[in-house]
């Protein structure tokens, strides 16, 4: 609940500033061996010790940026604009040394990976670990895999954004050398895996612990361990620009379709059956264990952009929510992919926003800001207050239990095709998404129509995701690893085309206008969001506003609303960054700050960054 998640906040608070402070991750200042020993004595003060890890999430470089601002675009969630902001050269792919952003990540990266290192050698060291007091060696444990999750979240982050990365597993001291060279990415996630493999079983569960899933916990190592196994198993950008995955990836999948299971089996549980409760649950301060979410990173109110630059829109006005705004808008193609029935698409994707009167409004068309609709300020209980906007205190999703069924049904369909158990789990996350009347045609037809082949069922789990993930943030990695970056792009540019074109026309059978009006409770009502309707049915009832007609431009040159052109430009046209085709180039520089702190080992080859 929230009173816990500030508790949480607060520790993590103290130990930070008074404990762990440093100046810069490669110089920082060391702990005394007496303090050092004194905090991990005990299980209370490595708690707080272990904490500092979580208050990096606090920063703007991870709750405004990396968790969701820096992971468009893709084929289901689009960000863009004409300004040199270090935002907007991220998502041009052609970032530059010196962006404030890129900063922002690599200096907090390295810091939460810094108190990671402290909690780890300070715990291993420490004569509680081992303790005959059995209570005290089971926290210990825990706090160690948490530090060791912390690490390998961190280092995963890292070189995705930046590809081979300098590579510590030391805490601060004065004999350690901090000034490294670049590791081999591969490395560095073979260790980190290794380390979550070999701690886990001493990890306790969500329902074992005193903040659930607001800590990491041992359902979250398990399903991270998959995750950054399909990570080191898939495919990856090198310097030479090409794309490549190590011969030794099915090793990879082995070790994904074996922790996945291993969760699935010792502490299944099922998917709840209202998916829009999952993320209300997020907004109502809800955080239960043993349900789909299996960690979450804890805002404390006054913390956290969720509801301020991601989810529904809601202008400031008369009213006692403040305000938010959506960054990463989601394409129509995206919209349009899902079944009508699928109840997991007007969850997904919102298509109103809240004006200053507090009354609903179809979303802007001129950019089609379809949002994400999961999370809106809105939703709060307790309305934070007209002028406010940042720090709305809802939690942001890191790992869900249908993210392992999913991983578990792509890896076991990677080792021996689509078998009966890769189609089960694949089974349980469909099924949540239709009325249980629609199973046999929506699901187990569905299921059998697409299990004909590995290739087949492949593809299915592609669109599965987009469906299940979307606005989660989560799909860049996805398209990384499985080599789909470009060509799911190409597809998303030519949809959205292709609607336009069909809108001009007037053909096609999706609205080129759609009709709304407001219920009785105020929200918004749309007649046709999937039907081309030809004239007002009542024009004192429902309003005619564009829609897939706003797609189309009379003043661009080639006929497109400019945004469609524009903001996947680099992706589908390398070439202006001197990127071969086919390629997208999601590596980006090493900022400044880590170029400036290496003291000439680091610098920005290859990748054709031409600094």
């Amino acid at each position: 609940m929230k009173e816990m998640k500030i508790k949480h906040l607060l520790y993590a608070l103290v130990v930070f500033f008074s404990v762990t402070a440093c100046q810069d991750f490669l110089e920082p200042e060391s702990l005394s061996t007496f303090d050092s020993k004194y905090i991990f004595s005990n299980a209370e003060d490595a708690r707080k010790a272990v904490n500092a890890m979580y208050v990096h999430f606090s920063h703007d470089g991870f709750r405004s940026r990396l968790s969701n601002n820096m992971t468009g675009n893709t084929d289901i969630e689009h960000a863009g604009g004409t300004s040199d902001g270090a935002r907007y050269q991220i998502w041009r792919l052609d970032a530059q040394e010196n962006n404030g952003d890129l900063g922002y990540v690599w200096d907090i990266g390295y810091k939460a990976i810094r108190d990671a290192n402290i909690a780890i050698e300070g715990i291993l060291a420490s004569d509680a670990l081992n303790s005959e007091d059995v209570t005290l060696s089971k926290n210990m444990y825990h706090l160690l895999g948490e530090a060791y999750t912390m690490r390998a979240y961190w280092y995963s982050m890292l070189i995705y954004y930046f590809g081979d990365v300098p590579f510590s597993t030391n805490a601060p001291s004065v004999d350690v050398e901090f000034n490294l060279p670049k590791e081999d990415r591969n490395v560095i996630l073979s260790t980190v895996i290794q380390d979550m493999i070999d701690i886990e079983e001493k990890m306790m569960w969500a329902d074992e612990l005193q903040f659930g899933i607001e800590q990491i916990n041992r359902e979250y190592t398990l399903g991270m361990i998959a995750r950054l196994a399909l990570q080191r198993g898939g495919y990856y950008l090198t310097p030479e620009l090409t794309m490549e995955r190590e011969s030794d990836y099915l090793d990879y999948y082995t070790i994904a379709r074996d922790y996945t299971k291993k969760l699935m089996t010792l502490k299944d549980r099922d998917l709840p059956s209202d998916f829009r409760q999952i993320f209300m649950n997020q907004c109502k301060f809800i955080s239960p264990s043993n349900d789909d979410i299996l960690f979450e990173v804890p805002f404390a109110v006054g913390e956290g952009d969720v509801g301020w630059n991601i989810g529904i829109r809601v202008d400031a006005g008369s009213h006692p929510y403040g305000s938010g705004s959506n960054y990463m808008a989601m394409p129509p193609t995206y919209y349009y992919s899902f079944d009508q029935e699928d109840k997991r698409l007007p969850v997904t994707c919102g298509l109103y926003m809240i004006n200053g009167d507090f009354v609903q409004e179809l979303i802007s068309t001129s950019s089609m800001n379809i949002s994400q609709g999961k999370w809106s300020r809105a939703y709060l209980d307790n309305p934070p207050g007209p002028s406010t906007n940042k720090g709305t205190g809802i939690n942001w999703p890191m790992l869900r239990y249908a993210d392992v069924l999913l991983m578990f049904a792509e890896a076991e369909n990677e080792l021996n095709g689509p078998t009966a158990a890769a189609q089960e789990a694949f089974k349980r996350v469909r099924q949540r998404a239709f009325d249980e009347a629609a199973w046999d045609t929506k699901v187990d037809q569905y299921i059998a129509g697409i299990s004909g082949s590995k290739e087949a069922f492949f593809n299915a789990i592609v669109d599965e995701r987009a469906w299940e993930f979307g606005g989660e943030m989560i799909r860049k990695y996805e398209l990384i690893r499985w080599n789909l970056y470009s060509e799911k792009v190409t597809e998303t540019v030519e949809g959205c085309k292709k609607m336009a074109d069909d809108a001009v026309a007037g053909t096609g059978t999706l609205p080129d206008y759609v009709y709304t009006k407001l219920d009785e409770k105020g929200d918004l009502v749309i007649l046709n969001t999937h039907e081309k309707v030809v004239s007002n049915p009542d024009e004192d009832v429902w309003e005619r506003q564009s829609w897939l007609i706003s797609l189309s431009s009379e003043t661009t040159a080639d006929g497109y609303a400019e945004w469609i052109s524009r903001d996947w430009d680099n992706y589908i046209n390398p070439g202006n960054i001197g990127v071969p085709d086919g390629i997208v180039r999601y590596i980006f520089p090493i900022p400044v700050l880590g170029i400036d702190n290496s003291k000439g080992l680091l610098k920005n080859d290859g990748y054709n960054f031409g600094f």
